[in-house]
């Protein structure tokens, strides 16, 4: 289904789209590549042209979205017409691993031949892996605590720049006192 361009566009100019989605935070890598190709091959079939693809990983939820309180953004910035936007939304719409949607329209009349693009293969690839979130890297690693423990000794390591506390008036003289009375046992 083609749509008529609108009469407001410029002839040879397409409107530049930014779509971020978010997959549920257990979804697979072979997953993500599938809907990633599934919206490219969308774009690309109607016409349109990729400028960028961008996996942001797992990140938390502002608010719990279908019962879940992380998701995998991606993004994806795209010059396209306007019935391009409303097949990718009409397709992430039926996919239940895509939890919320959203386009936005960034420019109207863009020259599609001065717009670089980014994109090749590699692209693709980096943006079908999600890295595991800081959360999930400590809950696999034990998160019990007891290795990351470290002593006094190791601060001087991990706070180079830390000023060590001063000795106070009273620990001062709690220790000349100590001098002082090891000093007379010595004279008995």
């Amino acid at each position: 289904m083609t749509r008529l361009q609108s009469l407001r566009d410029a002839p040879n100019t397409s409107r530049e789209y930014e779509t971020t989605y978010i997959l549920r935070p257990n979804t697979a890598n072979d997953g993500v590549a599938e809907i990633n190709t599934r919206v490219k091959g969308i774009i690309e079939g109607m016409g349109g042209t990729i400028v960028k693809v961008d996996n942001w990983g797992k990140r938390r939820l502002a608010y719990e979205v279908a019962k879940e309180r992380k998701g995998i953004y991606l993004y994806w910035l795209y010059l396209a017409q306007p019935g391009v936007v409303e097949e990718i939304e009409r397709n992430l719409r039926m996919l239940d691993t895509v939890i919320r949607y959203m386009t936005i329209k960034v420019d109207d009349n863009v020259d599609v031949g001065a717009r670089p693009t980014e994109i090749d293969d590699a692209a693709y690839e980096r943006a079908a892996t999600t890295a595991a979130d800081e959360e999930d890297m400590f809950l696999t690693r034990g998160g019990d605590g007891e290795d990351d423990e470290f002593s006094s000794d190791d601060e001087d390591d991990v706070f180079p720049g830390r000023a060590k506390p001063a000795a106070t008036e009273d620990s001062a003289a709690d220790t000349s006192d100590a001098a002082s009375d090891d000093a007379k046992k010595e004279e008995e």
